[in-house]
């Protein structure tokens, strides 16, 4: 494919903010079941099982909750430039900075929305100590014995002023693909969903409906199959973590998901993606309506009002930042 199509390969990571950095790791480590991979300063490097690079998540000590970065991983060398370039030219001007381990420069810049995006290419592939080798040699890492054991980083679904804007910003200047959409009967793009790979979905915009910039909705890990899902919520009941919504069936992508809140207040969400890829070259853009929208989600469930309420970080600290 041309550029910009192609010139990112795939979600890298995401750093997340948390008020209360021993309890969230905790939260990523014996519930979910991540594994601690170094730590910098306030913060700490973690991975799923599945992931190939130096980590899949980053958190990191702050006075409030929210997400500070997403990573995402270049195809090469030359298409990392050739995006930054084309960045700058658009006038999303950033910075190089090498601050990251297992990771070479990345490029550092904003969404319309004041999120911020860096662009990587020089990857450090992770070896496993012998604790941790698996029994396949094409199997980064051996499965968690406890916790969920999510496989790997699925997407991240950002709060925005504006969605059209930031789904412009992924389509137009790094080449995701749009892949489904909300519009209301007034003809506004509330939701948008994107894809970088054959996943139906790797970054969603959803409308801030408090009209505040730079805040996240949710980021999401996949598990194996269905059943961790139930597993998950299972475990959340005992461990007290606090289920905000499912599991159940979402609609629009079709997802199975659970949604709960992490200690530091960010939502996560687990979920079962798996086996939904858009191969088609010219896959239509799907649009979902209002009235569509109502009826709930795939098996009636209603959303819940907290889905289109709740941020992080919370709306006075946003507005402080």
């Amino acid at each position: 494919m041309a550029p910009p199509h192609g010139d990112i390969a795939h979600l890298g990571h995401v750093e997340l903010l948390t008020p209360d950095l021993d309890a969230s790791l905790r939260f990523f480590t014996d519930y979910l079941g991540l594994t601690v991979n170094g730590s910098q300063g306030a913060s700490v490097y973690l991975r799923t099982w599945d992931d190939y690079e130096h980590h899949s998540l980053v958190l990191t000590a702050h006075e409030t909750s929210g997400l500070r970065r997403t990573a995402l991983r270049a195809s090469s060398q030359e298409a990392l430039r050739r995006r930054a370039g084309e960045l700058e030219v658009a006038g999303h001007e950033g910075r190089w900075t090498e601050d990251e381990p297992g990771l070479g420069p990345l490029y550092v810049t904003t969404d319309p929305d004041g999120h911020e995006v860096a662009l990587y290419w020089e990857s450090e592939w992770y070896r496993a100590p012998d604790e941790l080798r698996p029994g396949l040699k094409n199997q980064p890492q051996a499965k968690p014995g406890h916790g969920v054991g999510v496989r790997r980083l699925d997407h991240v679904n950002y709060l925005a002023a504006d969605v059209a804007a930031g789904a412009d910003f992924h389509q137009r200047l790094l080449g995701a693909r749009p892949t489904e959409q909300i519009r209301l009967d007034v003809g506004r793009i509330t939701a948008k969903w994107l894809t970088y790979t054959n996943k139906s979905y790797d970054v969603v915009y959803s409308e801030d409906r408090t009209g505040s910039r730079g805040r996240l909705h949710h980021v999401a890990f996949a598990t194996d199959t269905r059943e961790d899902i139930l597993r998950a919520a299972d475990l959340a009941l005992d461990t007290g973590v606090f289920i905000e919504t499912g599991p159940h069936k979402h609609a629009i992508q079709q997802t199975f998901f659970l949604y709960v809140y992490e200690p530091g207040g960010n939502r996560v969400e687990l979920c079962n993606p798996l086996t939904r890829l858009v191969l088609a070259p010219d896959w239509p853009l799907i649009t979902w309506t209002e009235a569509e929208r109502a009826k709930g989600q795939a098996w009636g469930l209603k959303t819940i009002e907290s889905f289109h309420t709740h941020g992080t970080p919370p709306l006075d600290q946003a507005k402080d930042g």
